[in-house]
Formats: C-alpha cells, sequence, structure tokens
C-alpha cells in the first residue's frame, strides 16, 4: 500500500509535521499490521486509494495528494458518508490505519497522556506508578 503523507495528514494533521523518521516509524506500524491481513485485503486498500485519486481527478481535477488540505478532508468525508457501505468502510478503514500508526508511538502516547499498562488499574494505584 502506498500512503501518502497528504492523505494521511487529512486523518490526522499532527502528521504533516512529522520527521521523515516518525514517518518512516508510521508506514512500518501500518505495513506490519498489513502483513497479517489476507493479500485480498491488501488488494483493496490499493485499490481504494486509487479509487480515491480518480474520484479526486473527476472532482477537482488534482490528485489527491495534490489538493489544499481543505478540500483533501471534504473529499474524503463526504466519501465517509456516502451512500456505498464499502466505500465508507473503506474510508473509516484507512482512517483506523493511519491512527494505529500515528497513536501507537510511544512518544505520541506520552504527549497525549495515554498511561495504559497490560497490569490494568491496579498500576495506577501503586506507589510510583506513572
Amino acid at each position: 500500500m502506498v500512503l501518502t503523507r497528504p492523505l494521511a495528514a487529512a486523518f490526522v494533521p499532527e502528521i504533516a509535521l512529522a520527521t521523515e523518521a516518525q514517518w518512516i516509524q508510521l508506514t512500518a506500524a501500518i505495513e506490519e499490521v498489513l502483513a497479517t491481513r489476507p493479500a485480498r485485503v491488501r488488494r483493496q486498500l490499493t485499490l481504494l486509494l486509487r479509487l480515491l485519486d480518480c474520484l479526486s481527478m473527476m472532482r477537482y481535477g488534482k490528485r489527491l495528494a495534490s489538493l489544499d488540505p481543505a478540500r483533501r478532508t471534504a473529499l474524503l468525508e463526504a466519501l465517509a458518508h456516502a451512500p456505498w457501505l464499502l466505500l465508507r468502510r473503506g474510508i473509516w478503514g484507512l482512517r483506523t490505519l493511519v491512527m494505529l500508526g500515528w497513536y501507537t508511538r510511544p512518544e505520541v502516547a506520552a504527549a497525549l497522556g495515554y498511561r495504559a499498562t497490560a497490569a490494568g488499574w491496579s498500576a495506577r494505584s501503586r506507589p510510583g506508578a506513572a
């Protein structure tokens, strides 16, 4: 799957300011998750990305990555609420992958104050727990 930074930033605006290392981490996390999925699912995501580009060309005369952020977001929002269930699922699935790639990075989770632990709530009540 070839995810562009402008497309990812439409779902998570902070990604537009990501460093190259952060972008590599994000795409690696997404690729790791997709590696566990059937080849059919990966092909469908690639097809969805191509479809998004085609729809952008038809509506605005520009590829999705070339659109200004407002138009890109508006197009994705419209498609996320489209009458076609498969298209809606695709947009939400793509959004979920981008969020997984960004928000599961330790420094982002720490910056948000996310303190989940495998020990559960009991870890928060122990003295010295973060």
